[in-house]
């Protein structure tokens, strides 16, 4: 089994994920993408040499996230490092690179405004490409899901589907996908309104949830499916169906008039696909069934 060094962040709310270790040049024998008998994921200097000259000169890439969706990324027991598929995955890509990728907690509702204002290079918070979000930035998928809904532990209002959530409260993330969705269900519900409850971050939402203030939060499968499965919190949630509505691709959002990393990101990608690295992060966190075979921009 292939084993990939997991960064850990130094200090505060940044986690800087290492590039150390890669291998490239005229006496690599490790294809780029892949990972060598240490571990490390070997450089493509080729891609190296295609960053933006100002990610070149410093030597990283920020991208902003909000560290309150596990499996994809949450933090760790030490309150600091995040972990999770996107930060190994972010990990990877930046040892593709040979920049470092750091990961920068945000709030998730301004983060597509935080990077048209130059703050950070991008967004890796699993966030769903569409087509309004694509007015302000272009987005490497690397992702595919749908849409869950999260009950609380026996499902006490008897909660099946959409149609269900009429007359009462629900929360999600403000500024999610999940959010317009609620919108676009409460139009359906006529006399029996559903009140949508939209909060700073995930972790709020669920609090609502566990405390019954509301009967369910819409959620992606794989964060839903972790919390109804996971043994500290299946005491609490459960799916209220197998169903994901919506499937769609989640993307890592980059400015619109940062073509050049946006290419190099995405081709990173691929190489993590091709080398059998991407399949390998998948499954260290049971995501498999998500994964997609090419790595595209905007779906294309």
């Amino acid at each position: 089994m292939i084993f990939l060094r997991r960064a850990a962040a130094a200090a505060g709310i940044a986690l800087a994920l290492a590039a150390g270790g890669c291998t490239g040049g005229e006496n690599a024998v490790v294809a780029a993408g892949a990972v060598d008998e240490v571990g490390a994921v070997a450089m493509d200097a080729a891609l190296h040499a295609k960053l933006p000259e100002a990610v070149r000169t410093r030597g990283f890439v920020r991208l902003v996230t909000d560290a309150s969706y596990a499996p994809m990324e949450y933090f760790a027991a030490d309150g600091r490092t995040i972990i999770g598929f996107e930060p190994d995955l972010a990990a990877a890509l930046g040892q593709v690179l040979g920049v470092r990728v750091e990961m920068v907690v945000g709030v998730f509702n301004t983060a597509l405004d935080e990077v048209s204002a130059g703050t950070y290079d991008g967004v890796l918070s699993s966030m769903t490409d569409t087509e309004d979000r694509r007015d302000k930035a272009d987005f490497v998928n690397y992702f595919s899901t749908g849409t869950s809904i999260l009950v609380q532990r026996g499902n006490p209002k008897g909660i099946a589907g959409l149609d269900d959530l009429c007359g009462h409260a629900v929360a999600t993330e403000k500024g999610t996908y999940q959010e317009t969705m609620l919108v676009q269900a409460a139009k359906k519900c006529g006399t029996a309104p559903l009140r949508i409850i939209s909060l700073p971050t995930n972790a709020d939402a669920l609090v609502e949830l566990r405390l019954g203030r509301v009967v369910a939060a819409l959620q992606d499968y794989p964060p839903a499916s972790y919390l109804a499965s996971d043994e500290r919190t299946s005491a609490f949630f459960q799916l209220a169906s197998n169903e994901q509505y919506e499937p769609g691709l989640f993307g890592i959002a980059v400015d619109r008039r940062n073509a050049a990393l946006r290419d190099c990101l995405r081709d990173a990608l691929q190489r993590l696909i091709d080398s059998g690295t991407y399949g390998d992060l998948l499954a260290r966190w049971e995501l498999t069934a998500s994964g997609v075979t090419k790595a595209t921009v905007n779906g294309i």
